[in-house]
């Protein structure tokens, strides 16, 4: 299965609250490594040096400082467009938090967009 193939089945298995989640992707072949690497700086893809595996993947769901899922689904089909076969694996996902924002000294129109947009 593709990288982004195994990224949107993994996405899809979430339950809709998740907010962070964190994977972990090695490639098959090393020679590669440097072309990956171009790659994976559109999603802010952290060297990783533990056993076996080389890179970590941050991504975010709805906010939070990390990449986005269709951000990092795009990433990895370009790896695959490449012909750069590699696996993924999910470390941590963390579900039902919520953002928090500052709403002091902000008009109510705002306040009412705001609460709009993050119930869909």
């Amino acid at each position: 299965m593709d990288l982004a193939d195994s990224f949107q089945t993994i996405v899809d298995a979430l339950p809709d609250d998740w907010t962070d989640l964190e994977l972990d992707l090695r490639i098959a072949d090393e020679s590669r490594y440097v072309d990956a690497a171009v790659y994976l700086t559109t999603c802010n893809a952290r060297p990783y040096s533990h056993y076996e595996w080389h890179w970590r993947l941050l991504v975010a769901h709805r906010f939070g400082h990390a990449a986005s899922a269709p951000t990092v689904h795009g990433t990895l089909g370009l790896l695959d467009d490449a012909g750069i076969e590699g696996e993924l694996a999910v470390r941590e996902v963390r579900s039902g938090r919520t953002e928090v924002v500052q709403m002091w000294g902000r008009p109510q129109s705002v306040r009412e967009d705001f609460r709009r947009l993050r119930a869909q």
